[in-house]
């Protein structure tokens, strides 16, 4: 099977987001977290570990970088319009992230799963994340951009 490209980002259009996905949409199971910061924000988690993703965001100021729970990881959302794009932690010098599917266009995943990393220990989740997140991760700024 060929790659599965997606594509999607915030309401507003100053954070685009594109997977690069190594089976058919359909096989992936969004993981709904059970926190409060992640039910108030519509995020359901998505990842690949062979796959890419890309963060193209019009300017730096464009995305909020929010930490919370552990204090691991950095929540993307849109500085403008609030959207939780994506979470990210560098793990041995290296940025692993998963996509919030909800930010993603035409895509029919699996039904989702409720997940509770807030019961994981930090190591086991930093484990965890390494294992089950996108190993390529690309943020890019578009300079001259409105």
């Amino acid at each position: 099977m060929s790659a599965v490209v997606l594509r999607g980002g915030c309401r507003c259009g100053a954070l685009a987001i594109e997977v690069t996905l190594t089976r058919e949409p359909a096989d992936y199971v969004p993981r709904a977290c059970d926190c409060s910061f992640c039910q108030e924000r519509d995020a359901a988690w998505l990842s690949d570990p062979q796959g890419v993703l890309r963060l193209q965001q019009r300017r730096e100021s464009a995305s909020l970088h929010l930490r919370q729970g552990s204090n691991q990881a950095d929540f993307v959302a849109c500085a403008h319009c609030g959207t939780l794009v994506m979470v990210a932690c560098e793990i041995e010098g290296r940025l692993y992230a998963a996509v919030n599917a909800h930010a993603l266009r035409d895509a029919r995943f699996a039904p989702e799963q409720p997940a509770s990393p807030q019961r994981l220990a930090p190591e086991d989740k930093r484990a965890r994340w390494r294992q089950l997140w996108f190993a390529e991760v690309c943020i890019e700024t578009t300079a001259g951009a409105a």
